[in-house]
């Protein structure tokens, strides 16, 4: 085998191991906060403190503060919040 063919063989495998990590850590999140999801799914919450939680979000994530996973996960949940017609 050449080492042209191993070393593209080498990066594929650490690939999909950086992909098997990365969903079994979302795995994990999921699975450790169903309490709190479980608030943030209850009656639709004042507009303007939701679009202010989002704003705060968005801060926290332009400052490096959080992932992009972290910081998708959390804004889908404040947007299920939102009472949209």
């Amino acid at each position: 085998m050449n080492q042209a063919r191993f070393q593209k063989q080498q990066r594929e495998k650490a690939r999909r191991e950086k992909a098997a990590a990365k969903w079994a850590r979302r795995l994990e999140r999921r699975d450790a906060t169903p309490s709190d999801e479980a608030q943030m799914q209850g009656p639709p919450s004042d507009e303007a403190a939701v679009l202010a939680e989002l704003a705060a979000l968005h801060e926290r994530f332009d400052a490096g503060a959080m992932t992009f996973d972290d910081f998708d996960d959390a804004k889908q949940a404040l947007m299920g919040r939102l009472d949209v017609r």
